[in-house]
């Protein structure tokens, strides 16, 4: 096979990989209301399914990162197909919630084996600046895609399928790449990779993964539970730790020096930021479309697309271009000022605004982050050697869980707080049905359809207009962060050069621009 070849082949056979993990992410949540009709899953068990997989990901990307630098990112790779197509069986045919909650946490271990793998082989692959932008483009357009597509796969599937066949779907696709994988990948990896550090590897896991559920927590009960500070001190006491310990390898899990990089340093603090901001569109429009409008899961999946693809255009066809004209810190900071006012035209979305009506809100912000993550995706990769590919391409997979977590707990925080003081209940309705009502939309309508009918339409309706203030006011902080975003990008990738020259050597600490 000649290099052309070779190189297009592993691009799509990393494309084939990533669409899986990331229609997964979405997936889950439309087969739950089947999957605990047939295993009758606890409250708290059910937070665990939705959860292990997320966690076993978020906690395991540094680690993964570093092992693939070593092993081969091709080897872990494979590895993580089988271990991926294996698990998704077990989580299709799971017989009780308990092994459903393992299987989705060796899932999670798994994905954190692809994203870092995939895009430090794409580094590897495409040597000429331009051609890896645009490879780079292409593969985060097409994994934002992914994630709107899951919801209307799922959809379609639970139409005509029992709840497994949302998981057992994976097992043929990655089949397929696992096939095409050993075929055509060449290996990556460090020439000189120096052992793993076997301590590193608890004290990362252990501080993403603190740091992590402490935000899910706080977002879903409250800053009152003790176990959040503890968790959070726990994770950034193990995150201090780590980086302390990086400091005194000779070959750490993660060069810490990299920091010191503002292109580097930038870009993730901006890919963090920039999902923070974007969590908004997955999370309070699949409550808005199925909730508020009374919209199927797979209605809410298909209105959700236009999002998703103008994430695609932004990556795969404008970044790469912009980049030559306007250079690296405009295209970030014009990308999260076009998502800005895609938030800010949400502020007009209602319970009466029609659908098309919406759209060109979607189209903006998917179009912004795409151009802004496209951009910040490439930096990060070509301002670290080959060899360390793979660590800083956990890193930035990392800074995005982190990102998506905090959004999902402020946001929400946010969104749940108006709605509760924007809620007026008319008169008449039970203490019990009331405070069900303050809870959320969803426990309002379930409390609503329990009330007689002129009244359950008033809670209704009441639920629905104060959610919409929830999202206005959610969005209000999304605009203003993406906002936020655009001038710090401004200021820390300023002196990025447009075309980054690709390298294998360690960079000069002393000639890299400092923070």
């Amino acid at each position: 096979m000649n290099t052309t070849a070779r190189k297009w082949g592993t691009f799509t056979i990393c494309l084939m990989v990533a669409l899986v993990p990331n229609i997964d992410l979405t997936a889950l949540n439309q087969a739950i209301p089947h999957l605990s009709a047939d295993l009758d899953p606890s409250s708290t068990q059910i937070l665990w399914i939705a959860d292990a997989y997320g966690f076993a990901l978020a906690g395991l990307l540094i680690t993964m990162g570093g092992i693939g630098d070593r092993i081969g990112h091709k080897k872990l790779l494979l590895t993580g197909i089988v271990l991926f197509a294996a698990a998704s069986a077990v989580t299709a045919y799971a017989p009780t919630a308990e092994l459903l909650i393992v299987a989705r946490a060796v899932l999670g271990v798994a994905g954190a084996t692809l994203m870092p793998s995939c895009l430090s082989l794409i580094r590897r692959a495409f040597t000429e600046p331009k051609e890896r932008t645009v490879a780079v483009g292409a593969f985060m357009g097409v994994a934002g895609l992914a994630v709107g597509l899951g919801p209307v796969v799922s959809g379609a599937l639970l139409d005509h399928f029992w709840w497994g066949a949302v998981f057992l779907i994976n097992v043929p696709i990655m089949a397929v790449a696992l096939v095409a994988g050993a075929l055509v990948l060449t290996e990556s990896r460090n020439p000189v990779p120096g052992r793993l550090d076997l301590l590193s590897v608890p004290l990362s896991g252990a501080g993403v993964l603190g740091v992590v559920y402490a935000i899910k927590e706080a977002a879903a009960h409250g800053l009152d539970q003790p176990r959040i500070y503890v968790s959070a001190a726990a994770g950034v006491l193990a995150l201090a730790a780590f980086l302390v310990r990086q400091t005194r390898l000779d070959e750490p899990l993660i060069d810490v020096r990299l920091f010191r990089n503002a292109a580097f340093t930038g870009s993730v603090v901006t890919t963090m930021f920039a999902m923070f901001a974007l969590v908004a569109q997955s999370l309070i429009f699949s409550l808005f479309f199925q909730l508020a409008l009374g919209w199927s899961p797979l209605e809410a999946g298909l209105a959700g697309l236009p999002g998703a693809a103008g994430a695609m255009l932004g990556g795969a066809l404008l970044a790469p271009p912009l980049i030559g004209v306007l250079g690296r810190a405009r295209v970030v900071a014009a990308g999260m000022l076009v998502s800005a006012c895609g938030f800010t035209v949400y502020l007009t979305f209602g319970l009466e605004t029609s659908y098309w009506a919406m759209v060109p809100g979607m189209v903006l912000s998917g179009i912004g982050i795409g151009m802004a993550m496209t951009v910040t995706g490439d930096t990060v990769l070509a301002s670290v050697p080959k060899k360390r590919s793979g660590a800083a391409s956990a890193i930035s997979e990392t800074a995005t869980e982190l990102g998506g977590a905090l959004g999902m707990a402020v946001l929400g925080s946010v969104l749940n707080a108006v709605y509760r003081n924007a809620l007026d209940l008319p008169a008449g309705v039970p203490a019990p049905a009331a405070a069900a009502a303050r809870d959320s939309l969803g426990a309002a309508l379930q409390a609503a359809a329990q009330l007689p009918g002129a009244l359950a339409a008033q809670v209704g309706d009441a639920a629905r207009g104060a959610f919409v203030d929830g999202m206005h006011a959610a969005l209000v902080g999304s605009a203003g962060c993406a906002a936020l975003v655009a001038v710090f990008a401004l200021v820390t990738l300023r002196n990025v050069p447009k075309v980054i020259p690709d390298t294998t050597e360690e960079p000069d600490m002393e000639k890299v621009i400092s923070l």
